[in-house]
């Protein structure tokens, strides 16, 4: 069976802005990629090939079409295969949809990995990520997003095992609250 998660938030910027958040993944000055959690790195810049990953999740950038879309093949864990990418669509000049799009095909007994652990994990991060997107372009956020208990569990239960790095001062988004 195959997993399809798709998160999206259309934002008041253009094209350019909100693609310009893309292409800063993994950088020293990453707007995207949320504060508290396991930061995204690169052996080397954003370009396909560069190889890469946040936390225990591993991956290589397959395809790159700088300021519009990146996907990153999964490496790791064994037993994930599939990709996520971000994208970008114009809905007119000064309104954008960011996109994010897993596709996984868990094997074996990494579909409860999946289920219990991964999934919402990756559901609270990368919905973060695009507050972090509305804040980066327009200084504030409508909705933020709220954990629930499950994911403050299991962020408590894996503190030890996957340190998280302070949260960038300055950033205006801090962690969600309950």
């Amino acid at each position: 069976m195959t997993v399809l998660n798709v998160h999206e938030r259309a934002l008041p910027a253009s094209r350019k802005a909100v693609g310009a958040l893309i292409d800063g993944l993994g950088a020293v000055d990453d707007r995207l990629w949320p504060p508290g959690w396991p930061p995204m790195r690169f052996d080397g810049p954003l370009a396909v090939g560069a190889c890469g990953g946040h936390g225990p999740v591993r991956y290589v950038v397959s395809h790159y079409v700088p300021g519009h879309w990146v996907r990153f093949r999964f490496t790791g864990p064994r037993g994930f295969d599939g990709f996520h990418e971000f994208s970008v669509e114009s809905l007119d000049e000064e309104l954008t949809v960011l996109r994010n799009i897993l596709v996984l095909r868990p094997r074996g007994v990494r579909w409860l990995g999946w289920l219990l652990f991964f999934r919402p994990l990756h559901d609270a991060a990368f919905r973060h990520s695009l507050d972090c997107a509305e804040h980066a372009l327009t200084g504030r956020v409508a909705c933020p997003v709220k954990w629930g208990w499950y994911v403050r569990l299991l962020r408590a239960a894996t503190a030890r095992l996957v340190p998280r790095p302070a949260v960038r001062s300055g950033s205006g988004v801090v962690e969600p609250g309950p």
